[in-house]
Parts: structure tokens; C-alpha cells; sequence
């Protein structure tokens, strides 16, 4: 199986830290965000992994090579000089991700600007339906979630009235395994959005995601361990902290 990390985002949030290092590469317990999911996914048996780039894009070759530290081949999805997204992110990986496998073959995808201690061996590798996503609890800043899990593992979309009941929600760890069919009919759902007419064109996943959710076609898991979405300075030192102390 391939595998993607989501890192081509500008980390604005995190400024001024990501005004010369890109999120993924901003060091945590002693080393890049990044280099844990190479980590984990080295240890699964992945042994390609597409990194898709744009900001700063030339920090990710200069430090993280081409994987063979790690036993894996790294291979870098550049974007150009904006982000596509995640669903232009993946359609425009997409290639790289097919290059030398099966046309249908299911694929991992991380975001990499988070940080877990979830198993990433027991993710299915030939998932029902198009997608299979690892849900979190919810984080203080984001209390509502994204996703609800039912008991037989199908995850749906959430009412996104105010009013909705939260407290089945959780929310998605950017962590699954999907199919290049998630992409099927993409300009379709995604219709004359800002960005979807570029070329390449520039969307994000959630749309498509809710889009299958709705004929049932997503299922999922809950972790209930540890994971942090490093999107502020304060979050990157507190997981840091935390990490140095435990001797992660």
C-alpha cells in the first residue's frame, strides 16, 4: 500500500514559525511532525509515500530526502506555489499515487500537521465502501466535531444547524484509507465552487466525503488515544512538552 501526507499548507496560523519552516517540519519530542508518520507507516510495511508540497516546498527534499533512512521511497507531489487543497491536493497526486499499482488499489492518507499514538496497523487495507476514517474525540477549539460514527461503523455528515445535538460527533483525525473512486464525479459535487475551474483545479475532500457519506458509502473507527491537531504555537509546545516529559 501508498501513502500520502497532506503538507503542502501554508501553516499561516502558526506564524511567524512557519514563516521559514513548513508545519509538518516544525519538531515535536525531538523531531519533525512528518518524521512521525514515516516512522509509523515504515513500520506497517508502506514502503512509498507521496508528499504533496507547495509552501517552501524546497525544505521537504532537503530534509527528509528521498526515505531510504526510513526504508521507504519518498516521492514529492509539488503543487506550485499555492495549495490545491485536500481533494485537489489528492487528484493532483493521484498519478503518482497509481504509478506502479493497481488502478483501483486503496491508499493511506495523513494529514501532517497532526500528531497520534493511533495504530496505524489496524486500519483495513481494502476498505468497505470508498473511504474508511479514523474519528477522535472532540478537542476544546473545535467542540462540535465534523462526523457521526454509528454503532455498525458507517459515519455520516452532522446537522450543521446551530441548534443540532453535538454530542454524538467527533471529529475526523485526517487519518484514513481511501479509493482513487472518492474522486468520481468530483466537478459535479464540488460544481462552480471558487478554485474547482482552475487548472489544476483547487477543492477541498469534505464535500466529496459528505457526498458518499450520504449512500452510505463511508465507514470509520473511533480512537479513543491520544492525538493532537498542532495548529497554533501553543498547541506545537504544549505536544512538545508533553512528549519530552513522557520520553515518547
Amino acid at each position: 500500500m501508498k501513502a500520502l501526507i497532506f503538507a503542502a499548507g501554508k501553516g499561516e496560523r502558526m506564524r511567524p514559525l512557519t514563516a521559514h519552516t513548513p508545519k509538518p517540519l516544525l519538531a515535536v519530542g525531538g523531531k519533525p511532525l512528518i518524521v512521525w508518520h514515516l516512522e509509523k507507516l515504515a513500520a506497517i510495511g508502506v514502503r512509498e509515500v507521496i508528499v504533496n508540497i507547495a509552501w517552501l516546498a524546497d525544505r521537504f527534499p532537503e530534509a527528509l530526502g528521498d526515505g531510504s533512512r526510513w526504508n521507504l521511497r519518498l516521492r514529492y507531489s509539488h503543487e506550485g506555489t499555492e495549495p490545491l487543497e485536500t481533494g485537489g491536493g489528492l487528484l493532483h497526486a493521484l498519478p503518482l499515487l497509481r504509478d506502479g499499482a493497481s488502478p483501483q488499489a486503496p491508499f493511506l492518507i495523513v494529514n501532517g500537521d497532526i500528531w497520534t499514538d493511533f495504530d496505524f496497523a489496524t486500519l483495513q487495507a481494502q476498505p468497505e465502501g470508498l473511504a474508511h476514517l479514523v474519528l477522535v474525540d472532540n478537542p476544546p477549539q473545535h467542540p462540535r466535531g465534523d462526523f457521526g460514527l454509528a454503532a455498525d461503523g458507517c459515519v455520516f455528515p452532522c446537522p450543521d444547524s446551530p441548534a443540532s445535538e453535538p454530542l454524538h460527533a467527533l471529529t475526523f483525525a485526517g487519518i484514513g484509507i481511501y479509493r482513487p473512486a472518492i474522486l468520481d464525479g468530483w466537478r459535479a459535487i464540488i460544481g462552480d465552487a471558487a478554485g474547482a475551474t482552475l487548472a489544476p483545479p483547487r477543492f477541498g475532500l469534505t464535500p466529496l466525503l459528505r457526498a458518499a457519506m450520504e449512500r452510505g458509502a463511508i465507514r470509520g473507527q473511533h480512537h479513543a488515544g491520544v492525538w493532537t491537531d498542532v495548529g497554533t504555537p501553543e498547541r506545537l509546545a504544549e505536544l512538545d512538552a508533553r512528549l519530552l516529559a513522557t520520553g515518547t
